[in-house]
């Protein structure tokens, strides 16, 4: 094989492995990408000509979140919340916002091993927030993605790209949204809440159930209560480990919950709503569904229901 021959090897793009595709339905998905890339270096090959292989690449350098290249952003600030939760929070250059949409998730890349790893995470921040981002990330013992990031300090330096997915939501086109919500799926919860809330014109209603471990185990407890003050929005707590209400803060006995939410709890908070809800589902695959089981119990319709 000739030199030339191994150069050109050399500069071929690897197929991503499994580990690289974080599995949340992103469009463009890193195999996309690098189906792109593909065919730009097969181009620049037939041609022989190497610059061809940098035309698009510049993206990555210009500060701005990019769903088809990976963009660096510094950590600011890092904030244990719970045992495994931390609350990350990203510089942006100047003023500058992410401008999601709302629900919307970004795609960390991290390597561990030599292995790359891509998980999608969804901002808590404000969507109209200038200057920075935030992420919540619950780190779990055997992760992968999980030991790349209980090594990150303020300062150090993040690849992320995007944004993707997200909920279409307008102000005042569902009478009520039903949250339902477990762990870090409180995170594309946020901004919607907030959206609503920020908005006078938005009369939504939106009943928030967040599922939890503990009492200790919820995050956010005074945006979450600062939250619940408007005369539009109730949250109610799930605490699965929790057996008694009598340890608790007398402001959140009346509306927590021991136990996990089950198919008659799920019946008794949507007679509650005001309207007929809209649903939005977040949690682990396993509580998705069963959520949606749940929710068919109850007679709420499939095209009635949002799973992130």
């Amino acid at each position: 094989m000739s030199g030339n021959e191994d150069e050109w090897l050399a500069l071929k793009p690897q197929e991503p492995s499994p580990s690289q595709c974080c599995g949340s339905g992103c469009k463009p998905c890193i195999y996309d990408v690098y189906e792109k890339e593909l065919a730009r270096w097969e181009r620049a090959k037939a041609k022989q000509d190497k610059s061809l292989l940098t035309e698009e690449k510049e993206q990555s350098n210009n500060s701005e979140l990019n769903p088809d290249t990976f963009t660096a952003f510094n950590i600011s600030s890092v904030e244990q919340l719970t045992e495994d939760t931390y609350q990350y929070k990203f510089e942006l250059p100047g003023n500058s916002s992410l401008r999601l949409s709302l629900g919307q998730h970004i795609v960390l890349r991290g390597e561990v091993n030599g292995l790359e790893v891509q998980r999608a995470y969804t901002p808590i921040s404000p969507r109209n927030a200038e200057g920075y981002f935030e992420v919540l990330v619950k780190c779990y013992e055997a992760g992968l993605m999980s030991q790349y990031i209980k090594t990150w300090k303020k300062g150090d330096t993040v690849l992320w790209r995007g944004p993707f997915g997200g909920f279409p939501y307008r102000p005042n086109k569902h009478g009520e949204l039903l949250m339902l919500a477990s762990g870090t799926g409180l995170a594309p919860m946020l901004p919607i809440l907030q959206s609503i809330t920020d908005d006078e014109e938005d009369e939504t209603f939106v009943t928030l159930v967040g599922c939890f471990r503990t009492f200790e185990t919820i995050y956010l407890k005074p945006l979450l209560q600062d939250l619940a003050r408007y005369w539009n929005i109730r949250i109610f707590y799930v605490l699965s480990q929790e057996t008694s209400l009598e340890k608790l803060p007398w402001s959140y006995q009346e509306n927590t919950y021991t136990g996990r939410l089950n198919e008659d709890l799920m019946k008794t908070i949507i007679n509650s709503c005001r309207r007929k809800p809209f649903v939005l589902v977040c949690g682990s695959p396993a509580f998705s569904e069963d959520m949606k089981r749940y929710l068919k119990a109850a007679e709420i319709e499939e095209n009635s229901c949002f799973v992130f």
